[in-house]
């Protein structure tokens, strides 16, 4: 039997003698990067796999709790974006020596905030353009290119990546989003392992129903 040990959310290392998985948050400097509790990239070092995100554009990349993120996924931000509204598409202005200060934000193709949902897996080498969305519990296929928005509980795959399948139902789905279990305590998601790793979704669906009526008659 293992040794009882409270998962730490703040422990960058969650697997005793691995140091090529680590949980992000702990880790995280950039305060434009907002990562949630207990979401792990098969890395050390998750911020080196976010390019382009220069201060001046002041975007955010923001991401759950309990994501999943495989080895070589890349988090492209607002930065490498250039003005296409002109004739030329070269950033003079980032580079010494030209003539040109940088143009106003409004001038700029900026997409926004990149926002990564709960629970969501994210598989190798995946590339995450900016100002997309991804929803809660999407399962993102190794080597896809997402550009655009992933509705939550979907399968996306390819480039660009394209939902293939809906994971569930969608009153399994309404009642995952409902019960947010990702919000709870860990003493409370502890009691909800069986259940959130249970493969009789009949049987997952009669459970979060009585839960969800349990929690709205009090």
């Amino acid at each position: 039997m293992k040794n009882k040990i409270a998962p730490n959310p703040n422990n960058p290392f969650p697997i005793k003698g691995v140091d090529s998985l680590s949980y992000v948050k702990p880790t995280i400097k950039n305060p434009n990067v907002i990562v949630g509790d207990f979401t792990y990239i098969a890395d050390s070092d998750f911020e080196s796999h976010i390019s382009h995100h220069y201060e001046f554009n002041n975007d955010k990349l923001i991401i759950g709790k309990f994501c999943q993120i495989a080895a070589g996924v890349e988090f492209v931000m607002n930065g490498a974006n250039h003005q296409m509204n002109a004739p030329s598409t070269f950033p003079f202005y980032i580079f010494e020596g030209w003539e040109m200060s940088a143009p106003p934000l409004c001038e700029l193709p900026l997409k926004g905030d990149t926002i990564i949902g709960n629970d969501v897996w994210i598989g190798q080498n995946a590339t995450i353009l900016p100002g997309v969305r991804i929803g809660d519990g999407a399962i993102i296929g190794a080597n896809a290119v997402v550009a655009s928005d992933i509705a939550p509980y979907s399968i996306a795959v390819g480039n660009p990546a394209r939902v293939i399948k809906k994971r569930f139902d969608e009153e399994l789905t309404m009642l995952l989003l409902a019960l947010k279990w990702w919000d709870k305590s860990i003493a409370e998601i502890q009691n909800l392992i069986p259940l959130l790793t249970c493969s009789n979704l009949t049987k997952v669906k009669k459970e979060l129903k009585k839960m969800i009526e349990a929690k709205a008659d009090k």
